[in-house]
């Protein structure tokens, strides 16, 4: 022990030798000085910010470089040469084309800390080398204050893809932008799980998180400015453009599998009861005290293209992530998070024309086999016993291509008009496997694995942009006008015969029911299904290939009235060649109450068109309840038999959004209070189940895609961080938070049964979009080659209505007494994060921690859930405490 104590001894007093104390002052080229500026010492975690007046001290190594950098600032490099360095940093935009454009204003002389609508900066090279956190919806779950987002089971391709939401809102209802171009969305749309049922939404996960230099979260309605799906706010990722550097990191971590529950003995997947996950569906193995092991390996790079300011900028990533098991019903036997292997790639690359004109593009491809498990079949005419005695629990094996690129020309002309012309192409294709299953109608002659076919959207947008900044109109004027045209194709394609067919007696397709008839069960007495079990296949019927186009003009403006005033507009024109046009508009503004104290505001109007995957979409699927297993057809929008029940075509959502806040910026401390209200006319929804016995269509019951809801969202939203160095030693905090009240105002069944057509369970599925409220500490310390972070972060109660509201209520006495009968309650949990950071050398360092370090889950329910397990997919999900260890590199 006196050996290490002395080696660390030697250590400390090597670093303190080789390093020398720097100071100074940043200013703008006004020679007013510049609080938070980020100062860092290149290629490593130490740096600090200025602080009220501007001022700065920093101890770095020998021959160190500084890098100075301000949001809406041209950043500075300087050689550690002398022991004062002053510094003045000239905006974004003077005498340079590129710039920093910040999500929700088009001015580039508008930071974070001047706008008028509040906006998230998140550097995610600092989140990610301070958590064990393996994607970006992970990373942004515990960062931003209103953004949720959790790993779902038993919910057929959302197992595979995460939805998430912002504000509570729907997973379509955040519009998600790449370097400021509007990105594609998933062609899957969620019908199981907790979150975003009915909805589609962008897959941020596969966006690699080793290309992104930055997030930009915009927490207010934009639509006016952005279009469609901007109701709920805009996340805008930035990409990697740094050069000469290499960096990267190799992670690996997994799950305790101590799920800390008084589960019924026999109970699936205890510790002493585990699923094999060799695939045959029916074996089980023996206890894994840790499982979901993972690894990930990423890895950027850029060059210099020219002397001018080209660049291209390369990320690779690889990620192998197997399957959690937690306890389930004899059912549900393989409850918990889906295996993934992926590949990840993102070019991003900017070539100087002339002196005010530049080529930029970027782009990726990702693949993503995914491996997830179904319900179990136990018994039944769904289960043949010469293949699977005793039962068997499918397996969902998805194949997930995403592929972008985005190419335009960027040029500012001599009078300072700036002109931005680009296309953008992004597609996302689902492809399904099942493995594991069978064909119940072909009996023993049945295979095991099928081609379930798949879905896909593809998404072309062109845009033209153009800005002016006047210096000479009062305290500065921007304005912007555009225009865009971009075109959709969603599309459903067929997987083989097996996966959708249901086979006669003579293992023929049956084509005529009323001469042909499926074999029977001999221990039942029911008819066996056709299809594959535990994801039915897409038939010829079920194919889809649909598009639709829309265009859009749009003109924004700023004033700078006085220094300390600003007022901002914003107005668009959308027109859809399916459901027609649309205007919406914004209106903003900041006060300047004191020199360190903001007031801002703003009211607008928003929209969402409905997806082409919520008019076209249709599949014939199991449904399992506490009623037993029933087939159910998602009828198309389109379909004769939706207009049977009366539903009318899909209609955009309307919105209108408020919000009123302040930002405060005290030198070291920064807050910023926001509250807000959304109203949502005509959300779109998934329907319950209705009888369609009378439609002779071989199913018992039907569902549909309406406009359903108007809902009415509060909120407030909560950043308050404050940041310091003290001797050598770097500290910080940050407290985010988010309260989130939702009502259903009404809902909009017409003639049909409001229970059915979107009943009390249906509600709370949508109410617990977000919890009521989170908040999250996060506390650092840093000093030399050491760092450390702890975080805690609060997630309130969650309520949701079990299958028990499916029974007979005479069974409860009354409505009222089955709903609270049916009501699981989540009460509030506190979730541990700590990671510890050791900087081995000047490229190397080492990082050990957990998420959930104390191993908390939700609370266990008595019934079985919607997943078959004994938790939702609440607050900080079902997979209990994962441990890790990173090596990053910097060379």
């Amino acid at each position: 022990m006196k050996k290490i104590a002395l080696l660390f001894f030697l250590l400390n007093a090597m670093f303190m030798m080789a390093q020398r104390e720097v100071s100074g002052v940043v200013k703008d080229k006004t020679g007013t000085p510049l609080p938070g500026v980020n100062v860092q010492e290149k290629g490593t975690k130490n740096g600090v910010s200025t602080d009220m007046n501007g001022s700065y001290k920093l101890s770095v190594n020998e021959g160190a470089t500084l890098i100075f950098s301000y949001i809406g600032y041209k950043s500075v490099t300087k050689l550690a040469d002398a022991a004062i360095i002053d510094v003045d940093l000239s905006e974004e935009g003077e005498q340079e084309l590129k710039e920093v454009q910040i999500v929700g204003s088009r001015n580039s002389k508008r930071t974070v800390v001047n706008s008028a609508v509040p906006i998230d900066i998140i550097s995610v090279k600092d989140v990610t080398t301070q958590s064990g956190k393996l994607e970006i919806n992970e990373l942004l779950q515990y960062v931003a204050p209103s953004f949720n987002a959790n790993k779902q089971s038993g919910s057929d391709g959302a197992d595979h893809v995460d939805p998430a939401s912002l504000r509570g809102m729907g997973p379509d209802q955040t519009l998600v932008l790449i370097n400021g171009k509007r990105r594609h969305q998933s062609s899957l749309i969620n019908l199981f799980g907790t979150r975003g049922r009915g909805n589609t939404g962008t897959d941020l996960n596969a966006i690699p998180a080793s290309s992104i230099k930055r997030i930009e979260i915009l927490r207010d309605g934009a639509a006016a400015q952005y279009g469609s799906d901007a109701i709920a706010g805009v996340i805008n990722i930035v990409t990697n453009d740094n050069v000469d550097e290499f960096t990267g990191a190799v992670t690996y971590g997994a799950f305790n599998t101590d799920a800390k529950g008084d589960f019924p003995v026999g109970t699936a997947n205890t510790k002493d009861y585990r699923l094999d996950q060799n695939g045959n569906g029916n074996t089980f193995g023996k206890n894994k005290s840790f499982d979901g092991g993972s690894i990930k390996i990423g890895a950027n790079y850029g060059t210099a293209i020219g002397s001018k300011g080209g660049f291209v900028n390369v990320t690779g990533e690889f990620l192998n992530k197997e399957k959690t098991l937690r306890p389930g019903f004899d059912f549900r036997k393989g409850f918990g998070e889906a295996e993934i292997q992926g590949v990840n790639l993102f070019v991003n690359l900017s070539v100087p024309i002339s002196d005010r004109t530049e080529f930029y593009a970027f782009g990726g491809s990702t693949f993503r086999d995914t491996d997830a498990y179904a319900f179990t079949r136990n018994d039944g005419e769904r289960v043949v016993e010469s293949i699977y005695p005793g039962g068997y629990t499918p397996r969902i094996t998805s194949k997930i291509n995403d592929n972008s690129i985005a190419a335009g020309i960027r040029t500012e002309t001599t009078g300072g008009w700036k002109w931005d012309l680009s296309n953008t192409l992004g597609k996302n294709k689902f492809h399904y496997d099942i493995e594991g299953t069978i064909n119940a109608s072909l009996e023993e002659n049945s295979p095991t694995e099928f081609d379930a076919g798949g879905h896909s959207l593809l998404q072309n947008t062109t845009n033209l942009d153009v800005t002016k900044n006047y210096d000479d109109i009062l305290s500065g004027l921007n304005i912007a006008f555009g225009t865009e045209f971009r075109v959709e194709q969603f599309e459903i394609f067929a997987g083989e015969e097996g996966s959708y067919a249901t086979y006669d007696t003579n293992g023929q397709p049956i084509t005529d029911p009323t001469t042909q008839s499926a074999p029977i069960d001999p221990i039942s007495g029911e008819a066996r299904p056709g299809g594959s079990q535990g994801f039915p296949g897409y038939s010829p019927l079920n194919e889809v290939n649909k598009s639709r186009t829309n265009f859009s003009l749009y003109t924004d403006a700023e004033l700078d009235v006085t220094k300390g005033w600003m007022i901002s507009g914003a107005v668009r024109y959308e027109n859809y060649s399916d459901f027609g046009s649309t205007v919406n508009g914004k209106l903003a503004s900041r006060i300047e109450l004191t020199d360190n104290i903001n007031l801002r505001g703003s009211v607008s109007t928003g929209f969402r068109a409905p997806s082409l995957a919520q008019i076209y979409y249709n599949l014939r699927f199991t449904n399992f309840s506490s009623a037993g297993a029933t087939e159910v057809l998602l009828s198309s929008n389109d379909s004769p038999v939706t207009k049977a029940f009366g539903i009318d075509n899909l209609n955009e959502e309307k919105a209108i959004n408020a919000s009123l806040g302040f930002t405060a910026n005290f030198g070291d401390f920064t807050a910023t209070i926001d509250g807000y209200l959304i109203n949502v006319k005509d959300r779109i929804v998934l329907t319950g189940y209705f009888d369609a016995t009378q439609f002779n269509l071989g199913v018992d019951e039907a569902q549909f895609f309406v406009n359903g809801v108007d809902t009415k969202t509060i909120g407030l939203d909560v950043v308050l961080a404050w940041k310091k160095t003290i001797n050598e030693n770097r500290f910080s905090a940050t407290l985010v938070g988010n309260i989130n009240d939702m009502k259903i105002d009404k809902v909009k069944n017409g003639d049909l049964d409001e229970q059915t057509f979107f009943g009390e369970r249906d509600k709370a599925f949508l109410l617990a979009s977000a919890p009521p409220s989170k908040f999250g500490l996060n506390l650092n310390y840093g000093r030399k080659w050491f760092d450390a972070g702890l975080a805690f972060t609060r997630f309130s109660e969650v309520k949701l209505l079990d299958y028990q509201m499916y029974e007979d209520v005479a069974d409860y006495g009354s409505f009222e007494e089955q709903k609270i009968a049916a009501t699981d309650t989540y009460g509030a949990k506190i979730v541990t994060d700590l990671t510890l950071g050791f900087k081995l050398s000047k490229s190397l360092k080492l990082s050990v921690g957990a998420n959930n370090l104390l191993n908390i889950y939700p609370d266990q329910q008595d019934d079985w859930v919607e997943a078959g397990g004994y938790w939702d997919a609440v607050q900080m999900g079902f997979s209990g405490a994962y441990y890790y260890a990173r090596l990053g590199f910097t060379f």
